[in-house]
């Protein structure tokens, strides 16, 4: 179901995933794209986005530390000449030239303040200390280990859901927004959690069933597994148990019974994040098939 590309993991046109699934039309087909980071795409992958597929705007949801981090990565690898000989574009600007990207930060203040708020006073001073003296990874371990290893991913995404609104909101306009022509591209860092979210509110506003919106979700699992290693080593260290590379089977379901009892459905959800009827409307109009 995935497209296979030379350096771009988990990727797959929305559309297609749900009508396949579903046997019917019920989103349209290469408008929606899903994938996890593309920054370290091939020339020849750029060149499928581009003229392939014809995508013109890229939606990404990473925070702040994550683009630093890979900031930090690609110079490092831009240096080194045999992968700069493996993979060319390491030399050309990660953003693509005549695409069109918006940075959501989904994973907002507010969210980051909802989540400290859990902290026992001791681990937030040990957590402001070693952010402080430079221990980043000792002081997120903390934030793993006391607060998002209990929440579980599941509890994470719904946590996300109350305390980021704007952040999805704007998430969401930007599929319907004249500024950000389609084909549209949302990734994150996997294109699993955060993408998932907002992939799975658009396809709600379609009213595309549950089923096919999880079936969408849990084809990350196989969209990933290329580099599960690598990001269970990288999850271990900051805390957190294997399980967060997983797609949870039940997240969608959970998503939906959440915003049913907390806001009254999907709609009341959105209008109260500033998502109105109009817009909804206009999503339709965008995706639907």
């Amino acid at each position: 179901m995935s497209i296979e590309f030379e350096n771009i993991l988990n990727f797959r046109d929305v559309g297609k995933t749900v009508n396949d699934y579903l046997g019917r039309k019920a989103v349209r087909e290469g408008v929606l794209y899903r994938s996890a980071r593309p920054d370290e795409a091939t020339l020849n992958d750029r060149r499928r986005l581009t003229e392939e597929l014809g995508i013109r705007t890229v939606v990404d949801l990473r925070s702040k530390t994550e683009h630093s981090a890979q900031a930090e990565k690609r110079q490092a690898d831009s240096k080194v000449p045999t992968l700069l000989q493996s993979n060319a574009a390491l030399a050309e600007p990660v953003q693509i030239r005549g695409l069109v990207y918006r940075e959501v930060r989904v994973t907002g203040r507010r969210l980051e303040r909802a989540l400290l708020r859990q902290l026992s006073w001791w681990n937030f001073i040990k957590l402001i200390f070693l952010f402080i003296f430079g221990f980043r990874v000792r002081a997120i371990r903390i934030m793993g280990e006391e607060v998002m290893q209990p929440l579980g991913l599941t509890g994470l995404s719904l946590v996300t859901l109350d305390e980021s609104g704007p952040e999805i909101a704007e998430a969401l306009q930007t599929l319907t927004s004249p500024q950000t022509p389609t084909p549209t591209l949302v990734h994150c860092t996997q294109g699993k959690d955060r993408t998932g979210m907002i992939v799975a509110l658009a396809l709600l506003v379609l009213r595309v069933p549950e089923a096919a919106i999880t079936h969408d979700y849990l084809l990350s699992e196989a969209g990933l597994a290329r580099e599960r290693e690598e990001r269970v080593a990288e999850m271990c260290s900051i805390g957190l148990t294997p399980a967060w590379g997983d797609c949870p089977p039940e997240l969608i379901q959970r998503v939906r019974g959440h915003l049913d009892v907390r806001y009254g459905g999907v709609e009341g959800y959105l209008d109260s994040i500033g998502f109105g009827d109009e817009e909804r409307v206009k999503l339709r109009e965008v995706l639907g098939a």
